[in-house]
């Protein structure tokens, strides 16, 4: 009997261990699948410029996956059942359960909220190709005009910030951060980076730590008021909820 691996996601991580096991395992000892959302593969280093209006090359996942004898199942992963080694998944044909011998999780992370109050309802964020369309879509309805908060001082802040104000230079864009930008760089580039930011013309603010966000902005911890026509989420991020769900031990760097 073949030895049953799923691996779950197929970001950059996934990719490469269904491809790195294809490679070292013979067909006839074990069965690779692959389960992931989307028959795209994400690049998710490239998400900022997806929000802010590029188009990205399409990478088709069964061409990828073509000739390494890998399955690929396209639905969503909702529950893992580490016990009875069980992953239940969910597609346009309703529910399935799939068993397991090895389970290889790579479901990546979503956006971290901090427990700030008004991210989950009023926030745009860039960790998922969803996210980052919907951003899009917000940002071309407000047609070049109006303005967008940046939360966040790490180089998805500084990604997102950048490009959007690069590719819309009509919008007013803002980066608040609850410490210094950039502040990990050396000694020559984080002027380069502050450099950047004011050719731009973005506006930063930093320690300053958002405590709230709003429908019209947010409101940092010393009361100051960002109004934002959309306000962009990029403070960390934080484990898939189905690892915490499942119970699996995967640890967070946030």
């Amino acid at each position: 009997m073949q030895h049953r691996i799923i691996v779950l996601g197929a970001g950059y991580a996934g990719t490469y261990a269904a491809g790195y096991l294809a490679r070292r395992l013979h067909h006839d000892d074990v069965e690779v699948t692959v389960v992931n959302a989307e028959p795209d593969f994400v690049e998710r280093l490239r998400l900022h410029q997806l929000a802010a209006g590029a188009d990205l090359r399409r990478h088709d996942l069964a061409s990828i996956f073509e000739g390494t004898g890998i399955r690929l199942r396209l639905a969503r992963v909702t529950a893992v059942d580490a016990e009875r080694r069980t992953v239940t998944v969910q597609d346009d044909e309703g529910d399935d359960r799939l068993e397991y011998d090895t389970l290889v999780y790579a479901l990546g992370s979503t956006v971290a909220d901090h427990g700030v109050p008004g991210v989950a309802e009023h926030a745009f964020h860039i960790a998922g190709r969803a996210s980052a369309l919907r951003l899009r879509q917000r940002l071309d309805e407000l047609g070049g005009q109006g303005s967008v908060l940046v939360v966040g001082g790490n180089l998805t802040a500084i990604e997102g910030a950048t490009e959007i104000a690069d590719r819309r230079p009509g919008l007013r864009v803002t980066l608040a951060t609850e410490g210094e930008l950039g502040g990990w760089l050396g000694s020559r580039a984080r002027p380069h980076l502050l450099r950047a930011f004011d050719r731009l013309g973005i506006d930063v603010h930093e320690r300053t730590p958002i405590e709230r966000v709003t429908a019209t902005g947010a409101v940092a911890a010393d009361g100051a008021v960002f109004d934002a026509d959309a306000t962009v989420w990029a403070a960390g991020f934080a484990v898939h909820p189905i690892a915490a769900a499942s119970g699996l031990a995967v640890e967070e760097d946030g």
